[in-house]
């Protein structure tokens, strides 16, 4: 085949080949907006799937981390006696039973024999205020911190045996200025220390220079200035022979700091006997 021949070959061929179409310019850019809109669509999803996973995340970790140091929660305030976590520390057998027959809903008696205890030990500690106090009435319209308050708590079972806890606090006032006096009893079984300054450091996990104080045969022992906490100034703690455990305690101020007394109701040689003082030697 000649170069000629070559020639015509190819433009035979060519002229066989259809032709595409036209470029349609409105068409293909339609098409392209098209695809970028199904991008943005998909990268917006998998964002809004990342944000809402950081957020539960962040939500577990706040949820898990109340209460504990350094993760943002807020722990319980140490405003009393330390808590035991339920019936026997760790065991899941009921409350004590309730004078309905049924068991406690909670640590604290509403009512039946445990409470009336405490009642009584609210007169008895009443009855001990030396004259020249009054001791304020609660108001009519309730109050978060009464000027009178009693209860009885649940604290634990030792050897089979239920430990309670009395605690009764009154107001102590002397003209124009309020103090506070409270009794705090474990019934027998409980597990606190004997040793007298031991047993006295117990009280609400307080610390202080304690003394050990004579009463007849007996050493009491007394806290009578206190560290850093200072919900109270002075306290005593005596074990009676059976095991019971009465803790005596005094501060100067109830409510404003500025309005509190002169001097504390009680000596230390009189903290020292009301802690041994059988009214406050409950069961």
């Amino acid at each position: 085949m000649n170069g000629a021949e070559l020639r015509e070959a190819l433009r035979h061929e060519m002229a066989a080949v259809v032709p595409p179409p036209p470029l349609d310019s409105a068409a293909a850019l339609g098409t392209a907006r098209r695809v970028r809109a199904r991008r943005r669509t998909g990268w917006a999803c998998a964002g809004s799937a990342a944000v809402v996973l950081a957020v539960a995340g962040g939500a577990a970790i706040g949820t898990a981390g109340a209460g504990i140091p350094g993760t943002g929660g807020v722990g319980p305030a140490a405003a009393g006696p330390r808590p035991i976590p339920g019936p026997s520390g760790k065991t899941a057998e009921p409350w004590p039973t309730g004078p309905d027959g049924r068991p406690q809903e909670d640590r604290t008696a509403k009512a039946g024999a445990r409470y009336d205890q405490a009642v009584r030990l609210l007169d008895q500690l009443i009855s001990v205020v030396p004259a020249g106090y009054a001791v304020p009435e609660n108001p009519a319209g309730g109050s978060d911190d009464p000027p009178r308050s009693s209860q009885a708590s649940f604290e634990e079972k030792v050897n089979g045996v239920d430990v309670w806890r009395y605690t009764s606090a009154a107001a102590v006032a002397r003209g124009d200025r309020t103090g506070r006096v409270l009794v705090e009893v474990y019934t027998r079984g409980n597990r606190l220390p004997t040793e007298p300054c031991a047993l006295t450091r117990e009280f609400w996990g307080m610390q202080g220079q304690c003394q050990v104080v004579t009463v007849g045969a007996t050493k009491v022992g007394v806290v009578v200035r206190p560290t850093t906490d200072r919900r109270f100034e002075q306290w005593s703690a005596y074990r009676h022979p059976d095991g019971v455990v009465t803790f005596v305690a005094q501060a100067p101020t109830f409510g404003s700091p500025r309005q509190g007394l002169a001097e504390l109701p009680f000596t230390v040689p009189q903290l020292a006997t009301l802690a041994m003082d059988e009214r406050f030697h409950l069961q």
